[in-house]
């Protein structure tokens, strides 16, 4: 209990160095006002953003303004990176969470244009800031962000008054030709930019007429497409043979107005470009040639990486209080019952006992990775994760993934029976002992200790939110602080997450706890690895395939080697979550709820809800 209590505290002031680390980043010492806004947009609905405002920007010294969003099934602290940089150089930059996402209101169905899925809206807000230039606002968004900044374009052509002076899309196609077909330039005279991932997973490939691809995103530059854009709408006939390059500002009069168009075309996929410094740093230039810094600062000279780093700091604290929580707990009046130290392992030997192991292990690995392709292929599932169908399911991708959870978890209850019936029954193994039955009195007790530990890791979540505004996260995995909406949500799909993750706690405690070369944690380190095995192995190939050939794998669309990615490491981890409170209770339940509920409250607070 003395060493618990000592990473306790180490867990604790990770968490607070974290949260005061990634502030000091994020309002430049002190320089920045950052403020968490909710408030009903003019389309009747209400929005979340974060607000960063420089203390250059004043009623008498109005700064230009950009508004910035994030992708699909995504959230505001997505755009980390460009809200640090953009902010640090005396912009007023509004993250918003668009509809559907983080904590704005659901985005129905039958209305994702609305108000420019929020940007437009966000915009709105931002002109009527006393300290913003409203000739210059700006607006820029990754993924399905850029598709929100390409909505707002006609509801800005549509307004009394213009207000949307520049334009940089992320990882997403310009607006190309108008409702005929005819190319043309939608953006009038705004200055536009684009950022392109040469191994883009969605965007920036040409079609036949029969929908087959002719080129791929790396052979993007060289397409009627992007000469067109780069040409201001200039139909390919019309351009004489002009090939122009990325990286080039060109311009233009137009209406007597100097426009300019540039294309930054990099060596990077779709997710990548989040979290890429060359990205950053276009992103940099192409506002200050635009819209001009209040306070220039090279587009080099960037400080986000060290948020990221006191954000990742705060999600290993994170990972670290999920174990000494509900053991320090285990020392209250309340909990102690629980305390039942797991018998010691036994070291892995005999035949049979191997061959279940490994084999057990490879088989599990084999399964995942098939269910997951077969899953993704599924037409009526995919008509629910991507909500093309109306549905009872409000967050579809993380539906998908749950459901992809439950049918291994299942698998493994199978492959335990077999395992358990074939050999260990035989060989003397008691289901009592081995935590596999408690006791109902256990194992209700079990839950609670469970659902007390998540109450209390996301307090502190919650308070430094309250405190810092930063939360925990390292690229695509983010534990942030949540509307009361999610836990409804959540609510949904734990019983999906339930089967897996009970099961696999049991498979890995009661089943397969053993010692390797005479030590535990080798094969703890054994069963993390197997976990994530097969979602890793699918990366590797998907990225593998895309980087020689320019496309990804037939039939194994882009999205769901994306959405492995946080995968590969929650496996991991739960697994040794599970096998560290074993290890203090004998009990496999209390892990198996716990890693069900925080990876429920995890996926609910970082996607998309849309209503019908």
């Amino acid at each position: 209990m003395k060493r618990n209590g000592f990473w306790l505290v180490i867990a604790l002031i990770l968490a607070l160095v974290s949260a005061i680390g990634a502030s000091l980043v994020q309002t430049s010492a002190g320089a920045v006002t950052v403020k968490d806004l909710k408030w009903e947009t003019a389309s009747g609905r209400m929005m979340n953003a974060l607000l960063f405002t420089p203390e250059t920007a004043t009623a008498d010294s109005p700064a230009p303004a950009i508004v910035v969003s994030h992708g699909w099934w995504n959230n505001r602290e997505m755009q980390s990176a460009n809200y640090v940089e953009l902010a640090r150089r005396g912009y007023v930059v509004l993250s918003i969470d668009m509809y559907g996402h983080g904590n704005s209101d659901p985005l129905p169905a039958d209305e994702l244009m609305v108000g420019g899925t929020g940007m437009y809206d966000a915009v709105l807000l931002m002109a009527d800031l006393p300290y913003v230039d409203a000739d210059k606002i700006g607006i820029t968004g990754h993924s399905n962000g850029a598709r929100a900044a390409n909505f707002s374009i006609p509801l800005d052509d549509a307004a009394a008054e213009q207000l949307i002076a520049s334009v940089l899309l992320v990882d997403y196609d310009p607006i190309y030709t108008d409702a005929e077909g005819a190319y043309v330039n939608a953006y009038g005279t705004r200055d536009v930019g684009l950022i392109q991932a040469q191994y883009d997973e969605f965007f920036f490939r040409s079609y036949s007429p029969e929908g087959v691809p002719l080129t791929a995103p790396r052979d993007y530059l060289g397409t009627p497409n992007a000469q067109s854009f780069l040409h201001f709408g200039a139909a390919p006939d019309d351009i004489a043979g002009e090939v122009r390059e990325q990286g080039t500002v060109y311009t233009e009069s137009i209406d007597g107005t100097e426009a300019m168009r540039v294309i930054y075309s990099l060596p990077q996929t779709h997710p990548w470009t989040t979290i890429s410094s060359t990205a950053v740093g276009h992103l940099v230039d192409f506002f200050d040639e635009s819209l001009g810094a209040p306070e220039p600062i090279d587009s080099g000279n960037q400080l986000w990486q060290l948020k990221e780093f006191f954000t990742a700091l705060g999600l290993i604290a994170f990972g670290i209080l999920l174990v000494t929580v509900p053991r320090a707990l285990l020392g209250t009046p309340a909990f102690r019952a629980l305390a039942t130290p797991a018998a010691p392992a036994v070291a892995l030997s005999g035949r049979i006992p191997a061959i279940w192991f490994w084999g057990g292990m490879l088989v599990s690995a084999l399964i995942s990775g098939v269910s997951y392709i077969w899953l993704s292929q599924q037409a009526p599932v995919l008509g629910i994760t991507f909500n093309a169908v109306p549905s009872i399911v409000p967050q579809g991708s993380v539906f998908f993934i749950a459901l992809w959870a439950a049918i291994n978890g299942l698998a493994a209850m199978m492959i335990m029976a077999g395992a358990y019936l074939a050999f260990a029954k035989k060989g003397g193994m008691s289901l009592r002992d081995s935590g596999v039955l408690p006791g109902w009195r256990a194992f209700f007790h079990g839950i609670g200790l469970a659902l007390t530990t998540v109450v209390a890791v996301y307090a502190v979540v919650f308070v430094l939110d309250f405190l810092f505004k930063t939360d925990f996260r390292l690229w695509v995995i983010g534990v942030k602080w949540f509307s009361v909406d999610k836990i409804g949500l959540a609510l949904f799909v734990l019983p999906l997450f339930l089967i897996y993750f009970v099961a696999n706690s049991v498979a890995i405690n009661a089943f397969n706890r053993f010692t390797i070369a005479g030590r535990e944690w080798v094969n703890t380190a054994v069963l993390a690895a197997a976990n994530s095995l097969a979602p890793l192995v699918l990366v590797i190939a998907q990225y593998s395939v895309f980087a020689v050939s320019g496309e990804l794998i037939p039939g194994f669309g882009g999205i769901f080697s994306i959405w492995l990615f946080p995968v590969i490491v929650i496996l991991a981890v739960t697994a040794i979550v599970s096998r560290k409170l074993y290890r203090a209770t004998g009990n496999p339940y209390i892990a198996g709820f716990l890693n069900a509920a925080i990876v429920a409250l995890v996926s609910v607070s970082n996607s998309l809800v849309i209503t019908y």
